[in-house]
């Protein structure tokens, strides 16, 4: 979407196939309704919380037809948006899938079309292991359309997928269990938060199991029977796959054009976005660089400078900041502590754990948790972390701080908004042990 819009912003004559609906996963099946569903699920705490302010109301009853239908309507305006958007651009929609025929033929059913430039842009897939049973579980296309809501849920994996979709049904009043073969969540990310999360998770009455996977399922009349590999068995209405995605590359005619595909089948790109053929690109999860949706957008448009502005742009993937819309949330930029100990040897860090003001006359027992990164040579803020309620709206102008390379001793002399939660960000001054 945004290569062809600035692309033809740029001069360029562009065509754009699409065999589905405009916005990709984000706006169909990922960012978009994930999102949607998040919020729905933070209601029921919200009902709680106004109680302890003076609130009172009836017991809420939650509906999920009537969200699903909201959804929908939501999503097809956004498609109808998108394609306008487009079109006004000037770009050609050609309704179909194409496949690459050579490094500058692509076919889209039977009609061939030539370009000097060709981007394939076609993100990634959930999968779900070759397990026996494995037909009855679903992944997070297939959530987006249940038509009816379980009461019992397995979430499996450890991701940020995972863990929000298994926020989502805790929070919708499904008992839900997450199940993840590691020991801590959210590999990859800051080690604490990752801890910190499973605490704040199981508080909200999720239960976690640790150290095993399905290694079948079992359909019965009334339920579904998973048993692990490490031996319990565990009775639920549906099981939902968040153990990882594969590029869509499978019968595009890359391999035969002349590109190179990595084992998992992403397209293999250099620091321009440019496959081992001259006149193919790809940006996005396609390549399983960093597989988020503003990152794919940045990509392509740093791809149109280089191919029709004459500025060549190489990505940047440097402090990237990114959100787990989990309950609570969780949002990060920059360096982990352990990655910041292998760049720089030496860092300092500050952190906080405390119980949000808002939740002070409830009895929820949710804490915030903040964390900074520093490197102790040069006293700048190399990672930033956090968890708790809209931790993504922080991190965001945090990061604007970590990307321009701020200081501890910057971020000192900012002065807080009293109060926040956020101003903690501004306020750490012992460094942790």
């Amino acid at each position: 979407m945004r290569a062809s819009r600035v692309s033809a912003s740029y001069g360029a004559k562009v065509a754009i196939a699409e065999s589905h609906l405009f916005g990709g996963t984000c706006v169909n099946v990922g960012c978009i309704p994930k999102k949607l569903f998040s919020y729905a699920a933070h209601w029921r705490e919200e009902f709680e919380i106004a109680q302890a302010y003076g609130w009172t109301t009836e017991a809420p009853r939650f509906d999920w037809p009537t969200l699903i239908a909201n959804k929908d309507k939501e999503i097809a305006r956004l498609n109808a948006v998108y394609e306008r958007v487009l079109s006004v651009a000037g770009v050609e929609i050609m309704r179909g899938r194409a496949t690459v025929r050579s490094p500058h033929e692509v076919e889209i059913g039977a009609k061939r079309y030539s370009a000097r430039h060709i981007l394939v842009a076609t993100g990634s897939w959930p999968v779900i292991p070759p397990i026996p049973g494995h037909e009855h579980a679903i992944t997070s296309n297939e959530a987006f359309h249940l038509e009816r809501l379980p009461k019992r849920a397995l979430v499996v994996g450890g991701g940020y997928i995972a863990l929000e979709f298994a926020s989502i049904f805790q929070g919708l009043g499904v008992k839900t269990t997450l199940s993840y073969r590691g020991k801590r969540l959210l590999r990859g990310f800051d080690a604490e938060i990752g801890e910190r999360i499973a605490e704040e998770m199981t508080h909200k009455g999720m239960t976690i199991h640790f150290g095993g996977e399905p290694a079948s399922i079992i359909q019965h009349a009334d339920c579904l029977e998973v048993c692990y590999t490490d031996g319990p068995h565990q009775k639920t209405d549906l099981v939902l796959f968040a153990t990882g995605r594969k590029p869509i590359t499978a019968n595009l005619g890359l391999e035969a054009a002349g590109v190179k595909l990595a084992p998992d089948g992403a397209i293999i790109v250099d620091r321009y976005s440019k496959s081992s053929v001259d006149s193919i690109h790809a940006v996005g999860d396609v390549t399983n660089r960093i597989n988020l949706t503003p990152v794919a957008t940045a990509e392509a448009m740093w791809l149109a400078r280089t191919l029709f502005r004459g500025e060549p742009t190489p990505v940047d993937h440097e402090n990237v900041p990114t959100a787990v819309f989990a309950h609570p949330n969780i949002a990060t930029v920059g360096l982990s502590e352990e990655k910041a100990r292998e760049r720089y040897g030496e860092v300092d860090i500050y952190k906080q754990l405390f119980r949000p003001l808002k939740l002070t006359m409830t009895s929820h027992k949710e804490r915030t948790f903040m964390k900074l990164v520093v490197d102790r040579a040069s006293q700048r803020v190399v990672g930033a972390h956090m968890i708790g309620l809209d931790a993504g709206e922080v991190i965001q102008g945090i990061a604007i701080a970590v990307k321009l390379g701020a200081t501890k001793a910057q971020f000192d002399a900012t002065i807080g908004i009293h109060p926040t939660v956020a101003e903690e960000f501004v306020t750490m001054r012992d460094k942790a042990s």
